[in-house]
C-alpha cells in the first residue's frame, strides 16, 4: 500500500461503525485520487441525501448521480464517492453494491425500487397482534433471499400472546414456512428477545421491512435504546398501522451494526426473484429433484415427488399453493420487462438511424434543387 493510499485507509476508520472495510476502501481508490471523500448514505430525502464521512455528516445533491435505470439510484447504505468540500455538495458516483433489496414499483412500467443497499441481514417483522399471513411472509423472504443478505424472521408483540401453548403453535408456523431461516420472538415492551436480537445484528447491516403495524419502529428504537423513529398506535379496526416511518434511516445500533428502519409496504411486489424463490421454498426444490420428469411442473404429472409429499402430509398443500403462485407471478413480471428491454433497444437503434442520417446529410452538404 503506497503513503497516499495508506492515509486515506486511516482517515476512513471512524467509519467502522457504518461497516466500512478494507473492500470498500479498494473500490473507492480510484476517486480518493480525484480528492472525491468516502462516505455511506445513511438518508436519502427528495432528491438530496445525507451522507456520513469520516469528518461528519454532510448534505449532498445527488443530481450527478440520477441514471435513466431507476435501481441505480441512489439509495439509503449506498457507499459513495462525495465532493464534501463543493458548495453545494455532490455525491459524484457511487460504489458497486454487494447486495440490494428489490423490489418491483406500484407503477405499470416494470421497474424495480432499491429499498436498501449494502445489507447482511434482511430482518422480516411479523406482528403477532394480527392473524399470521404466511403467504405474505414467504414473499418477504424471496425478497430477502433474492438480496443476497441473510433473512431473520422476528415475531414482534410477543406479550400480547401470553399461551405458551399458542405461542408454540404461532412460531411452528412461521418456522415450516421459513425453512433455514432464524425465527426469534420478541417484544419490545418486555425486553423478551432482544438481547438474542441484538447479538445478531451487532455485525454488519441489518434492513428491517415489514407491513405497516408490524411494530418495526418500535423494535427499532427498542435496538437504539432511544425513541429515533416516531411511532403511531395501530388501528383497532383491523390491526393494521400508519407509516410511521416515511424514509429509510440508517442508525448506528450501540453494540456495532448498523440498521435501516424502512416504511411499512402493503404492496410487496417480487422483482426478479426466481432464486430468492427456490430459496424461500427450499424443501419444494429438493423434492423436485426426485420428481421423474426434469421438467415436472408438480401439477398432475406421473411420478412427481411434490405431489406425493402433498399426498403423505409431508408438505403442506398451502406451501406448494404460495410456491406457484410466486413463480407465476415472478415469471409475468420477467416477460413483461423483456417486453420494455426490448421496446428501448427499439428506440435506441431509431434514434442511432436517425442520428446517422443527419451527420450523413450533414457531411453531404446542402444540395441543389435542379
Amino acid at each position: 500500500m503506497n503513503l497516499s493510499s495508506s492515509s486515506s485507509s486511516a482517515s476512513s476508520r471512524p467509519l467502522s461503525a457504518y461497516g466500512w472495510d478494507e473492500g470498500w476502501q479498494a473500490e473507492f481508490a480510484p476517486y480518493a485520487e480525484q480528492g472525491l471523500v468516502l462516505g455511506r448514505v445513511v438518508r436519502v430525502d427528495r432528491g438530496l441525501c445525507d451522507v456520513v464521512t469520516a469528518e461528519g455528516t454532510v448534505r449532498a445533491d445527488t443530481e450527478f448521480v440520477v441514471p435513466r435505470d431507476p435501481m441505480k439510484i441512489v439509495c439509503t447504505g449506498d457507499w459513495a464517492a462525495v465532493d464534501a468540500a463543493g458548495d453545494p455538495r455532490y455525491v459524484q458516483a457511487l460504489l458497486p453494491r454487494r447486495t440490494a433489496f428489490v423490489r418491483s414499483t406500484s407503477s405499470k412500467r416494470s421497474e424495480g425500487q432499491v429499498l436498501a443497499a449494502n445489507v447482511d441481514h434482511a430482518v422480516v417483522a411479523v406482528s403477532l397482534a394480527a392473524e399470521l399471513d404466511l403467504g405474505r411472509l414467504e414473499r418477504f423472504l424471496a425478497l430477502a433471499w433474492e438480496s443476497g443478505a441473510q433473512p431473520l424472521v422476528t415475531l414482534t408483540k410477543a406479550d400480547l400472546v401470553p399461551d405458551p401453548v399458542v405461542l408454540a403453535h404461532l412460531l411452528a408456523d412461521v418456522e415450516t414456512a421459513a425453512p433455514g431461516v432464524q425465527v426469534l420472538t420478541v417484544s419490545s415492551a418486555t425486553g423478551e428477545g432482544l438481547d438474542v436480537l441484538g447479538a445478531v445484528l451487532s455485525s454488519g447491516t441489518s434492513v428491517l421491512i415489514g407491513q405497516s403495524g408490524a411494530g418495526k419502529s418500535t423494535l427499532a428504537n427498542a435496538l437504539l435504546g432511544e425513541s429515533a423513529q416516531h411511532v403511531h398506535e395501530v388501528r383497532d379496526s383491523d390491526g393494521k398501522g400508519r407509516h410511521t416511518t416515511t424514509t429509510r434511516d440508517l442508525l448506528p445500533l450501540p453494540w456495532g451494526g448498523v440498521l435501516i428502519d424502512t416504511p411499512g409496504v402493503r404492496g410487496v411486489g417480487l422483482w426478479d426473484a426466481g432464486d430468492g424463490v427456490a430459496q424461500a421454498f427450499a424443501e419444494i426444490e429438493q423434492l423436485a429433484g426426485d420428481c421423474r420428469f426434469h421438467d415436472c411442473a408438480h401439477e398432475a404429472e406421473p411420478g412427481c415427488a411434490v405431489l406425493a409429499a402433498v399426498e403423505d402430509g409431508t408438505l403442506p398443500e398451502r406451501r406448494l399453493d404460495s410456491y406457484r403462485k410466486l413463480l407465476r407471478e415472478n415469471t409475468r413480471l420477467a416477460a413483461r420487462t423483456d417486453d420494455r428491454l426490448r421496446a428501448e433497444m427499439r428506440r435506441t437503434f431509431k434514434q442511432r438511424q436517425a442520428l446517422g442520417r443527419h451527420m450523413m446529410e450533414r457531411k453531404r452538404g446542402p444540395q441543389r434543387k435542379p
